[in-house]
């Protein structure tokens, strides 16, 4: 089934490239994704309507960061919290819950496991347990105004739904992103 099929050997191949880079390329590397995340997400808040469509695309690259390097990823995970700080505050509650976490899961995932569902599941379970956070343990209304802050069966199956597609999503486009990588080396 393809769910159980192992990811592909191309990011193993790249994960091991950048591991033999010096730390000061993966330290600059590192604040270029966490730069690149924040100007995504924050444009969320700057720039109504198109803004909306920009932010999700915050995940890409806390995701390939820390599919790099753990320790990288985390890094840019942080720097990109501080930097919305300064840019665009009013994001500072949906990014380390959402967008940002689950990139963050979904690169730890590719360390860990080599089957897409596991890496699909772990990343779905962050990003449902951060959407789940912000709307019925903080009422941040993440999901807009069609859902309530109090708990129902239905919000939670569509929240477990959305978060697995689009962390499938999310998995597909990054094998896409390295096996594209592993052509250009």
């Amino acid at each position: 089934m393809y769910f159980f099929k192992p990811i592909t050997a191309e990011v193993r191949l790249i994960q091991l490239k950048f591991t033999k880079q010096n730390k000061t390329k993966k330290f600059i590397l590192a604040a270029i994704f966490a730069c690149i995340a924040a100007l995504f997400q924050a444009a969320g808040g700057l720039l109504p309507g198109i803004g909306l469509f920009l932010s999700p695309l915050a995940t890409a690259p806390i995701l390939l960061c820390s599919m790099f390097s753990i320790t990288d990823g985390i890094k840019s995970y942080f720097l990109t919290i501080m930097l919305l700080f300064i840019l665009q505050p009013t994001e500072l509650i949906v990014f380390p819950f959402t967008t940002g976490f689950m990139g963050l899961g979904l690169g730890l995932a590719f360390h860990f496991f080599k089957k897409r569902l596991s890496i699909i599941a772990i990343g779905a379970f962050l990003l449902m347990l951060g959407i789940m956070s912000l709307l019925f343990l903080f009422h941040f209304p993440v999901l807009g105004p069609g859902f309530s802050d109090s708990f129902s069966i239905s919000t939670f199956l569509i929240i477990l739904l959305f978060s697995f597609f689009y962390c499938w999503l999310w998995v597909e486009i990054t094998l896409i992103i390295f096996k594209r990588l592993a052509l250009l080396k």
